[in-house]
């Protein structure tokens, strides 16, 4: 991590300030600006961990603090200390405890032996900018606080960012949500990553999930998510435009001259739009370019050279076929609707099942006209599977939406998460 004093910008900065925050820290506005009221909460942090007083978040003071960012901290064993009881204090399973502290020996802790455990606060941070290193951390996480979840990668990014997975359950029954195949849409990313610590996190404590029953979805169901399906994308909205990007030079001219990509940019990091590279309908996907004036790569809707041709975008269908999906989620903003038809391959039982999603979220069911209605993930798993797929739109207004919206948004779908394993099943 780059270091960080007064003056610095960013979501590196951002990610601080929220953690101060949550330690009993106060930065000011959570806000990404470095400025003197998070130069003193760091000043006072410094005082209150043995390290040098300077506001400047260097190499020292990133690694105490990374302590907190990697969602665990330490704990000193006291007289009359056991590991179900320290377990029970931080609302966690044994296991997971254990599965923090390798090689430790229940039966034989020592008073002054220092052990990892869960910091008092979630892992996933909903009210800053999701990049994909933030993503990538909290995933870390996940897994170190409930290591029942699975993580795998289904492939890489342009730029090489891992493509990762999270598996929920060992049922036979098989559905896959993924979000962020748009780079401003990114807010959909936070979203299935909060869904999956809400699940693992009531899952481990034996309680239902807004009245569901999670272990009744676990054995009998098998979720995956793919929380970050366009990472370069994302990046590049929230970061800006790095001078070491190898496609530094086509990116601005793709943009037409903008350096500014964080009110416009849709694609990946190659300028084709990921959700029309999918073999439904390409070919009318691509013969529609031109009415809006699309005729190469950019900020939205160039379809790519042949469907497929994204490494991401290929990552997602091999994912797919690699696997046997009774339902299919993919997370998009906005409009608070749900698309799901696909010309006339869309199963009987879809509609049913949409209007469950509906009633649930609020959202109304909707079916896609003109260039929207071509080549996306939906379109090519219902063509491909004739099996319900559905695109959901979260949030009202203009991309990126502010991340003020998260929580409506959560409320909105976390029914639809949950209730989507159930409607799959034969």
């Amino acid at each position: 991590m780059q270091t960080l004093k007064r003056g610095s910008r960013g979501s590196d900065v951002m990610d601080i300030q929220n953690l101060l925050l949550k330690i009993g820290y106060d930065p000011g506005p959570i806000d990404g600006i470095f400025g003197l009221r998070t130069e003193e909460a760091i000043k006072q942090f410094q005082r209150n961990n043995g390290l040098t007083v300077d506001g400047i978040i260097g190499p020292n003071t990133h690694r105490v603090l990374q302590r907190f960012l990697s969602g665990n901290e330490n704990y000193l064993i006291k007289s009359g200390d056991t590991l179900s009881k320290i377990a029970q204090t931080y609302q966690i399973s044994l296991n997971s405890l254990m599965a923090l502290n390798p090689g430790i020996d229940p039966l034989n802790l020592q008073i002054g032996q220092v052990i990892n455990v869960p910091v008092p606060f979630d892992i996933v941070q909903t009210d800053i900018n999701y990049t994909y290193e933030i993503m990538v951390r909290d995933i870390q996480s996940l897994k170190n606080r409930y290591p029942f979840i699975e993580v795998g990668i289904a492939g890489k990014s342009v730029l090489g960012k891992n493509l990762y997975t999270l598996k929920l359950g060992n049922g036979p029954v098989e559905v896959f949500y993924n979000a962020a195949h748009h780079g401003l849409e990114w807010i959909t990313s936070p979203l299935l990553m909060k869904f999956t610590e809400n699940f693992a996190k009531a899952y481990s404590q034996g309680r239902t999930l807004s009245g569901y029953d999670l272990r009744d979805i676990w054995q009998r169901n098998t979720i995956y998510i793919m929380p970050m399906v366009n990472p370069d994308g994302v990046n590049l909205v929230l970061q800006g435009l790095q001078r070491d990007n190898p496609f530094y030079d086509q990116l601005i001219a793709w943009n037409n001259g903008r350096m500014n990509f964080g009110v416009v940019w849709q694609a990946n990091i190659r300028g084709v739009d990921l959700n029309h590279n999918y073999d439904a309908s390409w070919q009318l996907s691509k013969q529609a370019q031109s009415t809006y004036g699309i005729y190469g790569p950019g900020p939205t809707r160039f379809s790519g050279p042949y469907p497929e041709s994204e490494p991401e975008s290929k990552a997602v269908a091999d994912f797919t076929r690699n696997h046997n999906f009774r339902l299919v989620l993919a997370y998009h903003s906005q409009g608070e609707v749900i698309y799901w038809t696909y010309q006339d391959k869309t199963p009987p039982e879809a509609l049913r099942i949409g209007e469950v999603f509906a009633r649930i979220s609020g959202y109304s069911l909707a079916e896609a006209t003109g260039i929207t209605s071509y080549a996306g993930y939906k379109d090519w798993f219902i063509d491909k599977y004739r099996r319900p797929g559905y695109t959901v739109e979260v949030g009202l207004g203009t991309n990126p939406l502010p991340i003020a919206q998260f929580a409506e948004i959560y409320q909105d779908n976390e029914g639809v998460l949950l209730a989507a394993p159930i409607q799959a099943r034969p």
